[in-house]
């Protein structure tokens, strides 16, 4: 399949822990649309013309943007592109830009059929810890609101390990989330980022760091209650019914073709990787002048089996054999001798399909076990 993501670069305020690209300033919002547009024109020949499965907004908060806007980029990308009549096309949104009129906006006047809210948790002390903009109030709401304008394909980002977040809080933000049918989560372990305000907090003692204990205990209560509602683990952080995979999300980890739109986006064409500066001002001039910001990488056969490891063995497809053979026989015979560790103590199992996956135990390693089944270039 073939994607297109898009980079909307703007958030009301800043989360504590966040390290995307994003201003939390609106001025040049209606110029960052026309230098999208001129963007997807001068990529136009990118994806060779294939059909597009998904589109995908992203940010930052695509939500920020007003219908016009959103009308304009889509009328591009279909003029441009052929997109397929099940696309997934998802819009990235915070509880609070979700009202009743923007719901029924998005349902009514574009073809937005998936909805990425960004909860992160159902409690106000974990929101006013992170610096959310929007209330545990708005996180309900939102999510009965998106469910009485028909929106039916739901995913939702939950943050667990946290300080602010207790065990029992935990337990209750997930339960709210399976309780409300959600076909989608994306749960993910509170990080410290360089250059993130919580990096700062950290390091003068404000806030304490990740209790790597506490936030294990919270990952494997989320595999055990998403499991006991019959939701699929299928990769390291995202659980979803039968059949309701992030389509878009699934591309990146299968190694498909996409196209990355707007400051900071990436694209891969299969052998080579591009990215665009980021940077708001430079992105815009650079458009301005009708010239693409981006720098270029074309990958090596180690970059490419190193990617293939680290992305699939996060999945439950797992690493294929016949697809780690395709990189030749030192690559192969490399990741057989490397991955017997992990087989031995119980991290790693082979299927009957002859696809290495991780254990239960081993998901809570999965960053480990791929770094150690990474081949080093000056091994060549």
């Amino acid at each position: 399949m073939s994607a297109i993501y898009l980079h909307i670069p703007f958030c009301k305020q800043a989360c504590h822990y966040c390290n995307f690209h994003f201003s939390t300033t609106l001025r040049s919002k209606p110029a960052m649309v026309q230098a999208i547009l001129r963007e997807l024109e001068l990529q136009r020949d990118y994806l060779g013309g294939a059909t597009l499965k998904s589109i995908y907004f992203g940010g930052g908060t695509p939500s920020l943007l007003d219908l016009a806007e959103l009308e304009q980029i889509f009328e591009k990308i279909y003029a441009l592109h052929p997109v397929a009549g099940d696309a997934e096309i998802t819009l990235e949104a915070n509880p609070d830009d979700l009202t009743l009129e923007k719901l029924r906006s998005l349902r009514n006047h574009t073809p937005v059929n998936r909805l990425s809210i960004g909860i992160q948790s159902f409690h106000d002390a974990d929101l006013q810890w992170m610096n959310r903009a929007h209330t545990a109030e708005h996180a309900r709401a939102c999510l009965q609101d998106a469910a009485a304008t028909g929106f039916q394909d739901l995913t939702i980002d939950l943050i667990y390990g946290a300080p602010s977040t207790s065990d029992a809080h935990w337990a209750e933000n997930v339960q709210i989330a399976l309780d409300a049918g959600i076909p989608h989560l994306s749960c993910y372990c509170l990080t410290v980022e360089e250059g993130t305000a919580l990096a700062h907090f950290v390091r003068q003692g404000r806030s304490e760091p990740v209790d790597e204990a506490k936030a294990v205990r919270q990952f494997e209560y989320l595999q055990d209650a998403a499991a006991a509602r019959g939701y699929e683990h299928y990769e390291i952080s995202n659980f979803a019914l039968p059949g309701r995979y992030a389509r878009h999300n699934s591309a990146y980890w299968r190694g498909a073709k996409y196209l990355g739109v707007g400051p900071s986006a990436h694209s891969f064409d299969g052998r080579s990787r591009q990215w665009n500066v980021a940077n708001n001002a430079r992105y815009l001039k650079s458009m301005e002048a009708g010239e693409l910001p981006a720098e270029r990488e074309q990958l090596t056969t180690a970059q490419r089996y190193n990617e293939y490891v680290m992305t699939s063995l996060r999945t439950m497809w797992g690493c294929a054999e016949s697809q780690i053979e395709t990189f030749g026989e030192p690559y192969a015979g490399y990741f057989r001798e490397e991955i017997r560790q992990f087989m031995q103590n119980g991290t790693v199992e082979q299927g009957e399909d002859a696809a290495y996956r991780l254990t239960r135990s081993g998901k809570v390693l999965a960053d480990q076990i791929a770094s150690a089944l990474f081949w080093v270039e000056d091994a060549e």
